[in-house]
């Protein structure tokens, strides 16, 4: 299965904080960290210290999409917010990401399998494409 996490945050967002919300979110699905694949979020995140921390402590990529890349999602999106659009220039950051490199990966159509969760400073979202919706390698 591929399996992403999205991830969005304030500026200065603290490792602990997006490790904290992102184990919750695999929690909730019954998943922990060995099931993801990959880590996303936007290029407006690429300096940001806790997002690449724990992309180096999960030692997972991380997949970062401009704000017109993510845009192309909204459709797909469970909670678009306006406050991330004027942030951003898209409607979401962690859902949209998660999508977008759950696709990327996959070769397949991705799917939420938990939408936007909060915490203080940051959003998770998990985007994934069952193995048998998955291309075979070439």
């Amino acid at each position: 299965m591929t399996l992403v996490a999205g991830l969005g945050c304030r500026r200065g967002c603290p490792l602990d904080e997006l490790r904290a919300l992102l184990r919750e979110t695999l929690a909730e699905a019954g998943l922990d960290e060995s099931n993801l694949t990959a880590l996303a979020s936007a290029t407006l995140k690429a300096d940001e210290e806790g997002l690449t921390a724990l992309a180096g402590e999960l030692d997972l990529p991380l997949a970062l999409f401009t704000p017109q890349q993510l845009a192309a999602c909204e459709k797909r999106l469970s909670d678009p917010s306006e406050t991330v659009r004027a942030a951003t220039g898209s409607a979401s950051v962690a859902e949209a990401a998660a999508l977008l490199r759950a696709e990327a990966q996959g070769g397949a159509p991705a799917r939420l399998l938990a939408g936007k969760r909060r915490s203080e400073q940051a959003t998770c979202a998990l985007a994934f494409i069952p193995v048998e919706s998955a291309q075979e390698p070439s």
